[in-house]
């Protein structure tokens, strides 16, 4: 392992403990709430809550992480991660499941905003497209890794001590960061201070990126949290429910593998809308099937379409950061990211107990149809 590249490696790894803890626990949740009677709208909140601390941190986190560095804000993450699953292993009820998510929001707004900023600062800017495809592959591992290994652990041994063995993955993040954290690039004294967030959004080209990327985390966070209430619905087991996540992130995996080819033969933003229509089509033909083969199958296409969207919008805002203030863009972008995110599964929740499941997928296939329609490239003149 050459010298130089050893940190990056090191932050692929943060990432892959970091993004597993969170997706593994999102569907642990998840499931653990509907087996103690919660409706799909109280689920939703569930889910809602996990992103309070997002919306309100991101920004913050950001800015001040382009002062200080990452290692130690990246160990308050592993240490939140790790207590939030503890939470519901020793309180068993449905309160505690609420606690255990608004916590685990601290953890994810710190390896989101975090992580992809310290690949962007170890990247050359000819680097930049292969390191962040790369980055992205990690990410698809994780949705595979962490659904399935949180089906598996419930069904193996219930909900609740399948929890504790989640906070291995934050504990193995934590021993990383403590052994091999001060390879990652520091802060700097000044960083920040020139401009302000009104001159990043007085950019029409960075507003339209930011609305872009919301709109492929909200549907991609749509899709794995109504996967698992429809497959509960039908009867599926926890199993089976990893399962057809882990197909999602599988197909995310092979996408991204070819990401870097697609976007030097067809350019980011008609492949970022494309990838918006396919996610449509895939919201749009879950609620005819019942098998779980089709199930993997519409899976598989809604994760080829979905895979293309994180790693462009994230390559395109780095590129488009004042210098010293990248990490405080990417936390813009996920403040914005999670204001959607934190009413999404909620309103969702709403419409699906007052209208029926079925109507979330199609009003969800329409949305991403809008965001394959504001992908595409403007014509110039």
């Amino acid at each position: 392992m050459s010298a130089s590249r050893t940190p990056l490696y090191l932050t692929f790894a943060l990432m892959l403990f970091g993004f597993g803890s969170i997706s593994s626990a999102r569907v642990a949740l998840s499931l653990y709430a509907l087996d103690l009677g919660a409706s799909a709208s109280a689920v939703g909140i569930l889910v809602g809550s996990l992103y309070v601390f997002p919306l309100l941190i991101s920004w913050p986190v950001g800015r001040y992480s382009d002062r200080v560095g990452s290692r130690w804000l990246l160990l308050l993450g592993a240490a939140c991660g790790g207590g939030a699953m503890l939470i519901p292993y020793f309180v068993r009820e449905l309160a505690a499941l609420y606690a255990a998510s608004t916590l685990l929001g601290i953890s994810f707004t710190l390896y989101n905003v975090l992580l992809p900023n310290v690949v962007g600062l170890l990247s050359e800017p000819h680097e930049r497209a292969r390191n962040f495809s790369n980055a992205s592959l990690v990410g698809a591992t994780t949705l595979f890794a962490g659904p399935l290994l949180a089906g598996i652990a419930i069904d193996l041994s219930g909900h609740a001590v399948a929890c504790l063995y989640l906070v291995t993955l934050s504990a193995a993040a934590g021993v990383v960061l403590v052994a091999w954290g001060g390879m990652l690039p520091g802060g700097g004294r000044h960083a920040g201070s020139a401009g302000s967030i009104r001159d990043t959004l007085a950019d029409p080209a960075m507003l339209r990126i930011l609305v872009t990327s919301s709109l492929v985390q909200v549907g991609q966070d749509l899709y794995q949290f109504y996967i698992p209430v429809y497959g509960y619905g039908i009867g599926l087991s926890a199993s089976a429910i990893g399962g057809l996540l882990a197909t999602l992130a599988a197909a995310s995996f092979v996408v991204r593998f070819f990401l870097p080819w697609l976007v030097a033969r067809l350019g980011d933003e008609r492949v970022l809308a494309f990838s918006f229509y396919v996610t449509a089509i895939g919201f749009g033909l879950v609620p005819f099937f019942e098998s779980v083969v089709m199930l993997a199958v519409v899976s598989f296409l809604f994760g080829l379409g979905m895979g293309c969207g994180q790693p462009i919008t994230t390559m395109l805002i780095f590129s488009r950061s004042a210098e010293g203030r990248s990490g405080e863009t990417l936390g813009l972008r996920q403040s914005v990211n999670n204001a959607m995110r934190v009413s999404g599964p909620a309103v969702f929740g709403f419409v699906a107990t007052a209208f029926g499941l079925p109507s979330v997928f199609w009003i969800s296939a329409i949305m991403m149809g809008g965001g394959g329609i504001l992908s595409r490239p403007r014509r110039s003149g």
